[in-house]
């Protein structure tokens, strides 16, 4: 272990003892909010320790067991070889778990999203990709018995959709989801091409972690709501009823429509929703530019060539070009199994972070 993350791991006993003394402090016991923030902290913090206290017991075992090769007893010696061998598997096995735990955690991976769907570059064809999306995804949701819930949408007529909105709750939802945003390029060839060819066209993804009241205020004075009768599929019911809610946020010039719900109350919640979550990002990422100017916009101009990820159906191949990596089961990928492409993502951004912090891994 290198003397970086030992220096870090020490300073991190010295703060969880700190914490324990906060604890205990009437003082603190008496703030229900600040003992439940650092009772937060101490854990996370503990389960780094004692990853740190394991380390160190095997090492100690380690050391141990070498002086045993020295030993005049082959037997003893041939023993102390096969510990040592074990001991050192175990001991770079716990190193790489001690190095992903002290990771930053991004804080909104726990969080629940909206998904914002659009179709790019290809007209009809970009239509049927975003609804070849959208299923993916729900079959992934069912898959993680995660909960969907629709906002908005706006259906193409050769079928897919031209934009569809959606809310998506559950276990750590934004923590898989938030590799999905940006441009997703599909190649094949289209039901309507009479000669064979294949055609090339994109759909846009963005993903919002959702904001809180407490993350985000809007003045309800910023805000224009109008109430119209809803519109689209979905019988005459919904089509002569006064439902459908516009919300407007007047400083950005910012509008959410919400029609999918019959209730205005929930129309209106779902778009209110909506409109934290895309003001709550807008933040973020006015933030992170700060900190670099090559940062892009999640949507951006769904143009060809900004893409992440390239399905194509005559190879049955999904790539990501992020990681450089290929699946040939884009059929199975299709129908929600995500799962191989999202580890290989949370892998390679656990690999990227670690490097950022002078950690090499030895995985």
């Amino acid at each position: 272990m290198n003397d970086f993350l030992v220096k870090k791991l020490n300073a991190l006993v010295d703060e969880k003892a700190e914490l324990e003394k906060q604890l205990s402090d009437p003082l603190v016991i008496a703030k229900r909010e600040e003992f439940a923030r650092i009772s937060r902290s101490h854990n996370e913090i503990t389960e780094i320790v004692n990853l740190y206290s394991l380390y160190k017991q095997l090492e100690r075992h380690l050391e141990e067991s070498k002086l045993m090769l020295t030993d005049s007893d082959p037997d003893i010696v041939s023993m102390a070889q096969i510990e040592n061998e074990s001991l050192t598997r175990q001991l770079d096995e716990m190193e790489t778990k001690i190095q992903v735990a002290i990771l930053p955690k991004d804080p909104n991976d726990e969080k629940n999203i909206v998904v914002e769907i659009r179709a790019g570059a290809g007209g009809n064809e970009a239509a049927l990709f975003a609804g070849d999306l959208f299923r993916m995804y729900s079959k992934y949701a069912e898959l993680q018995n995660w909960k969907i819930e629709m906002v908005d949408d706006h259906p193409a007529e050769v079928g897919g959709y031209k934009e569809i909105i959606f809310n998506l709750q559950g276990k750590r939802v934004y923590s898989r989801m938030k590799y999905e945003q940006g441009v997703h390029r599909v190649q094949r060839v289209p039901a309507t091409e009479a000669s064979g060819r294949i055609h090339t066209s994109t759909a846009s993804v963005a993903v919002l972690p959702e904001a809180e009241e407490v993350d985000l205020h809007i003045d309800p004075k910023d805000l224009r709501v109008d109430i119209c009768a809803s519109g689209g599929p979905g019988g005459q019911g919904v089509n002569t009823t006064n439902s459908a809610v516009q919300i407007l946020h007047i400083p950005t010039g910012m509008i959410v429509r919400c029609q999918d719900e019959r209730s205005q109350i929930k129309n209106k919640a779902n778009a209110m929703k909506v409109l934290r979550s895309r003001l709550f990002e807008l933040k973020r990422q006015e933030a992170e530019k700060e900190l670099t100017e090559a940062r892009r916009s999640q949507i951006g101009s769904a143009d060809r060539s900004e893409k992440i990820r390239t399905y194509n159906f005559k190879e049955n191949r999904l790539t990501d070009h992020r990681v450089n990596m290929s699946w040939y089961k884009l059929d199975l990928i299709l129908e929600g199994d995500l799962a191989e492409i999202f580890d290989a993502l949370t892998d390679n951004d656990t690999q990227s972070l670690l490097k950022q912090m002078g950690v090499e891994n030895k995985t």
